[in-house]
């Protein structure tokens, strides 16, 4: 896929590059990018080169990863943080990872970026569903998700491997649906079968 630029009210989501090297290597320094997220840690420059030159890069040519660097459209477009879109092995299902730098934390940028990113998804690349998921703890990631619509399905023991140690993880879902979008096929919910409505 030919890489593309999303906009939103304070966003540019665009593809990595090499130019963004500098910029990632420092927002990766944070501890809580490090402890919460697969990135190396300790995290050295040539991780970061070698995420905006070449991992980001590839992905969009094998069609398989999307990798957006979330800058802000004022402020001469500063690293807000990262996020990806990842295509998994069942037919419309991707996933969807970030992370926010330190000082744009608590002021719904992420937010804003996983929802228009959600709509591309759901648009542009065919998805049916789009999966959120994080280590059981990651409390911010997952007040990004809920906030973005996904409906928490519960968690997966050992579902992650993190700098070699397996761990268990929160899931949770989006739909076309739950954004007024129509999904590529047909869906069809289980019945209530709780008694409740």
């Amino acid at each position: 896929m030919e890489p593309i630029t999303l906009t939103t009210e304070r966003l540019l989501l665009r593809p990595f590059g090499p130019q963004d090297a500098e910029e990632v290597y420092a927002a990766c320094q944070d501890p809580g990018i490090q402890r919460w997220t697969v990135v190396p840690s300790p995290y050295v420059r040539a991780d970061a080169e070698l995420f905006t030159g070449k991992l980001s890069p590839q992905g969009w040519a094998d069609d398989t990863m999307y990798n957006f660097a979330v800058v802000s459209r004022e402020d001469g477009g500063p690293l807000v943080g990262a996020l990806g879109i990842n295509r998994r092995t069942l037919t419309g299902t991707f996933e969807v990872g970030f992370w926010t730098t330190e000082e744009y934390r608590g002021r719904g940028f992420m937010t804003e970026a996983v929802l228009e990113a959600a709509r591309w998804s759901f648009t542009d690349l065919a998805a049916d569903r789009l999966e959120w998921r994080a280590e059981a703890g990651n409390v911010p990631s997952r007040a990004v998700a809920l906030r973005a619509g996904f409906r928490m399905e519960g968690g997966q023991r050992s579902a992650l491997l993190n700098k070699g140690t397996r761990r268990d993880t929160w899931i949770g879902a989006l739909i076309p649906a739950d954004l007024g979008l129509t999904g590529t096929h047909p869906y069809l919910p289980a019945p209530d079968v709780s008694g409740t409505s």
